[in-house]
């Protein structure tokens, strides 16, 4: 596949960043960029994951634009520009997951209604599970899904995570369940610790994400809190009971990462296994957690994957 020179630090001729409200009020962030006359492919529904914002992922947009794809995407209600449940805004909060469940229907029911087929999602990390879920609970319809390094399950070494959802329930109790679970960076790390090295290996797609939140540092997101990790043990480990993935038949790829050091990459490997209609698409040691935003083998054979399975399974008008 072809490098495409993009600016990665600045939002595209003809898409849109604007402020919406959400049916309850909520302030919500939303992206929008519509294709260029005579190129609808289809509708593009791309959410990312825990403390994202959007304009890291302005280079995937431009490549599923080229192809011709509406792309849509909105910050998660707590984080990036959709508003904070915590009072300390650094902090990732959330009482129930369900929230956003909530929320990605709707936004999706608005899509199917108002952009052309085939509608698809493409998401990353927590959207992944979110997406997931919303599959299962038969919240949302799309033609086809990818999930990136979906958080289908957490690291939680060297607990198990029934163990570590134990331990995240009870220091809610013990404390304010909205304080931080920890000080810096997505995980618990020892001082030091690079979270470059957590996310890609490409220092230059780190550093635009800095950037962006230098330019708008109230963007910008910390570690989550003891609730989020509730939270997020719950709705994960829910998902795998049985019967709940066999009850999907969305066509999905999987995308994981092996030496992903944020989630459990053999959580998407069993639910590979379990999901009847999934292909499973795999790297090594060549990539870690934010797949999309790798260096340039990982991240064009990734879209590559990607633009393939929609060109077989995304045919519906």
């Amino acid at each position: 596949m072809e490098t495409i020179i993009f600016n990665r630090r600045e939002i595209p001729a003809g898409a849109v960043n604007r402020s919406d409200v959400a049916v309850d009020g909520w302030p919500l962030r939303v992206f929008e960029w519509p294709p260029e006359s005579g190129m609808r492919r289809g509708t593009l529904l791309f959410q990312g994951g825990r403390g994202d914002i959007f304009e890291k992922y302005l280079e995937a947009f431009d490549h599923w634009h080229r192809r011709g794809w509406h792309i849509s995407s909105f910050d998660w209600r707590g984080q990036g520009g959709s508003g904070r449940f915590a009072a300390d805004p650094r902090v990732g909060h959330v009482e129930d997951f369900a929230v956003w469940v909530d929320e990605l229907a709707g936004r999706f029911a608005a899509l199917r209604d108002t952009t052309p087929g085939p509608h698809v999602v493409v998401a990353h990390s927590m959207g992944g599970h979110l997406v997931l879920r919303a599959l299962i609970e038969r919240r949302i319809a799309p033609d086809a899904v990818v999930l990136v390094a979906p958080m289908l399950g957490l690291r939680s070494q060297p607990f198990s995570q029934r163990v570590a959802a134990r331990i995240a329930r009870f220091m809610t109790r013990i404390g304010r369940p909205e304080r931080a679970a920890w000080k810096h960076n997505e995980r618990p790390s020892l001082p030091g610790a690079s979270r470059q090295k957590f996310l890609t290996h490409s220092l230059e797609r780190y550093d635009d994400e800095l950037w962006w939140k230098t330019q708008k540092p109230e963007l910008a997101l910390g570690p989550p809190s003891w609730q989020w990790l509730a939270a997020a043990y719950r709705s994960t480990l829910d998902s795998f009971a049985p019967g709940r993935l066999e009850s999907v038949h969305v066509p999905i790829l999987l995308i994981c990462a092996d030496a992903d050091r944020l989630v459990d990459p053999e959580s998407t490997r069993v639910a590979a296994r379990r999901l009847p209609d999934a292909r499973l698409l795999r790297f090594g040691v060549e990539s870690a957690h934010e797949i999309l935003r790798e260096a340039d083998p990982v991240r064009l054979h990734a879209l590559a994957e990607i633009d393939r399975f929609f060109d077989e399974r995304a045919t519906a008008g």
